[in-house]
């Protein structure tokens, strides 16, 4: 059955992109927006907009009132963004038995991914290297354990992505409040409070690969993205193709990424993030981290230099088309168009300790960028009052040079 009513169950600039990517593949789009969210742009750029209950965050980590707005706008499926309800396997399941189409990966395959311990499990069954740590939600005795056998190490949401709830630690006498900072961080952003820990690989590159499968077995991929320019474990400058990367290099983090996909058979979008030693030789060393069963904050990168608009195969995928319909096999990966590059801009302020913290207030003027190989993604306009219960991404600026400019 072809798609015709999408349910956005998001926000701000992904669903602003999402509602574009609907209008494009023929799909009426909904917006749902919270009590405190009305005057957001993504609002007005849906087909119609459905009004939750509840304030900040909580209204859209609703599952329950998501599903019920859906139905009653008689949608045909729900696309979740990222963040939010994104990873959780226990809203695609509703979706899918209330009779709605989760665009995204399956149940099964949010279980795995959606829980990193489960997902570094299956990175070891790959025989996908990893770092010491632990694989299931851990205890703050057992990550001092932890702490003293291996050293330093990385505090991690096991429901987690976008920085949240992440932190390292070096010092014993930091661990108890860093552990209970994030525990709250990955409640407050996922609804699950479990971390885990990893030991800690310092000066690393953070290099990811765009995969993607029809649910068959069939799995590409889309090449790589660079990651590393980060402040406080969350990434702010992204690239496309990573520079200085040997083709054996890369080849093997792909063959990596897909032996993964593979294994679990995914449907729609994965992006699976590894750290890589500075030195990215032929035969340099790297680590799974996680793998993130969802579009990603950086899609856009990959989509400049591909050609590949990956909201709209999302939306093929949901609908019933395989990869090989689509061209997308292994066989048939698209060559790179030279590079790309996307700057997050936030709204934020510096706090006199030196803590950055989301901005409160209105936009005076908002004047985005334009030109040839420019795009912005955003769901900013001036007159908009910053509301400081989200995240404080206004846009993200993205430039793209062909090959041989």
């Amino acid at each position: 059955m072809t798609i015709r009513n999408l349910l956005i169950a998001n926000r701000g600039e992904i669903a602003v992109r999402i509602a574009r990517a609907a209008a494009e593949s023929e799909m009426r789009s909904h917006a749902i927006f919270s009590e405190d969210d009305a005057q957001s742009d993504h609002v007005s750029k849906a087909d119609e907009a459905h009004a939750l209950i509840g304030k900040g965050a909580a209204a859209y980590l609703d599952a329950a009132q998501i599903i019920r707005v859906a139905l009653a706008a008689r949608c045909d499926a729900v696309h979740p963004g990222y963040g939010f309800l994104s990873e959780n396997a226990d809203f695609a399941r509703q979706c899918q038995e209330a009779g709605l189409r989760f665009v995204g990966p399956t149940p099964d395959v949010l279980e795995v991914f959606g829980d990193k311990g489960r997902a570094r499990r299956l990175a070891v069954q790959c025989g996908v290297p990893v770092l010491p740590g632990t694989d299931r939600a851990t205890s703050l005795e057992e990550a001092r354990a932890f702490l003293q056998a291996n050293g330093a190490l990385m505090i991690k949401a096991i429901a987690g992505g976008g920085g949240r709830g992440m932190r390292p630690v070096r010092d014993a006498g930091e661990l108890e409040s860093a552990f209970e900072r994030c525990r709250s961080e990955a409640m407050q952003a996922f609804g699950n409070g479990d971390v885990y820990v990893e030991k800690l690989f310092p000066s690393a590159r953070h290099i990811e690969i765009q995969v993607i499968g029809d649910g068959t077995g069939a799995v590409s991929h889309l090449w790589e993205r660079e990651c590393s320019l980060q402040r406080h474990r969350q990434k702010l400058v992204e690239i496309a193709p990573a520079s200085g990367l040997s083709p054996a290099l890369r080849d093997r983090l792909i063959d990596a990424a897909l032996r993964m996909a593979k294994e679990v058979k995914l449907l729609s979008l994965a992006t699976v993030e590894f750290l890589v030693e500075q030195e990215a030789k032929e035969r340099s060393g790297f680590v799974f981290i996680e793998a993130n069963p969802r579009l990603q904050v950086e899609h856009t990168v990959t989509e400049e230099v591909t050609g590949i608009d990956l909201v709209r195969t999302q939306l093929a995928i949901a609908d019933g088309r395989t990869l090989e319909q689509m061209g997308l096999t292994a066989a048939r990966v698209p060559a790179l168009r030279g590079m790309a590059m996307q700057v997050r801009v936030n709204a934020e302020t510096m706090s006199p300790e030196g803590m950055v913290r989301p901005s409160i207030g209105v936009l005076d003027a908002f004047d985005p960028p334009a030109g040839p190989g420019v795009r912005v993604d955003t769901g900013a306009h001036a007159g908009m009052r910053v509301n400081p219960r989200f995240d404080s991404l206004l846009a993200k600026v993205i430039v793209h040079v062909a090959s041989g400019d």
